[in-house]
């Protein structure tokens, strides 16, 4: 390959994966044209892109960018499946690849990058099982309001007791029975 297509090939991808801080690499290599089709398609359906790369030339690319740190993932054939714009994530990438090695035995996971941090091709089912940032935001806010809910439950139940025994005599003196003192 010239010197001038090599260039061409690394600034395709310098323009494809910017602003990509987080992917899933996979190694393709053994799944049939028809599988491959749909697997690609229920992906990009679902906001996440696949990109087979060339891997020197991809560390060129990913040089100096978010996606740097993934270089010492590259090995070997490498597919690089990563979100789109949209609300997918890095995790929600790992959740779809983990259901669709289930039905690719031949998927192979070579590591992920999220946020800066790398993960060995083990390590994908457990970032599979991360919060997401909206789950984990939403968990901050329950773990915030819980002593909130606590403290307002305690406030209201002595009224809520005094409302039933106020209702309990309410009732007695419309049926007109007669409220002994205890």
């Amino acid at each position: 390959m010239s010197k001038p297509v090599k260039n061409l090939i690394v600034d395709t991808y310098k323009k494809r994966f910017e602003g990509v801080s987080g992917a899933v690499l996979v190694d393709v290599r053994g799944v049939d044209s028809n599988t491959n089709n749909r697997f690609r398609a229920d992906l990009g359906g679902k906001q996440i892109k696949v990109t087979v790369i060339k891997n020197s030339l991809a560390k060129k690319a990913f040089e100096n960018t978010d996606m740097a740190a993934i270089n010492e993932l590259l090995d070997g054939s490498v597919a690089v499946v990563y979100p789109a714009e949209g609300d997918q994530t890095v995790v929600n990438v790992a959740r779809e690849l983990i259901t669709w090695a289930k039905e690719i035995p031949s998927l192979e996971f070579k590591g992920a990058l999220m946020e800066g941090m790398t993960f060995g091709a083990d390590e994908i089912d457990a970032l599979s099982k991360y919060p997401t940032r909206e789950e984990a935001q939403a968990q901050v806010v329950q773990i915030l309001l819980t002593p909130a809910q606590n403290l307002v439950g305690a406030a209201l139940g002595p009224g809520r007791k005094v409302a039933s025994l106020v209702k309990a005599v309410e009732e007695k003196l419309e049926k007109g029975e007669e409220i002994k003192a205890a």
